[in-house]
């Protein structure tokens, strides 16, 4: 079995890349108070999870759905970015992977082909 590497496959590992700062981020570098550390790491991780879910099947719907997901971690990251100095590194980052998320999803769908259907009359 042979792997062809895609730009699916990089909006996959961007996908992954940006959890992983999502757990650094909320987790580690900057934590909420304790009351809101649970709730908080929730709300930064679960919403990526379904297009890495999807991914492992269905690669192009998995970086569909992850890309979709990005557009509200594009607009946290420059809310962050504007408002926060001390996340403005994270920020930057989290728009950068929102962005290859995003634009490979639109890639791939710009120079996807469906399989032509024959039809049959009978």
């Amino acid at each position: 079995m042979t792997l062809r590497w895609s730009i699916l496959h990089t909006g996959v590992l961007a996908l992954a890349a940006l959890l992983v700062l999502q757990v650094l981020w909320h987790g580690v570098v900057l934590p909420p108070p304790a009351a809101r550390f649970r709730q908080t790491l929730a709300l930064s991780v679960l919403p990526l999870a379904p297009g890495l879910w999807i991914a492992r099947r269905a690669l192009r719907r998995g970086v569909l759905v992850g890309g979709i997901v990005c557009l509200l971690y594009f607009c946290h990251g420059v809310s962050a970015a504007w408002n926060d100095p001390s996340a403005r590194v994270l920020a930057w980052v989290e728009i950068v992977l929102s962005l290859v998320v995003i634009a490979a999803s639109g890639w791939d769908a710009r120079h996807y082909r469906r399989p032509s259907r024959q039809h049959r009359h009978t």
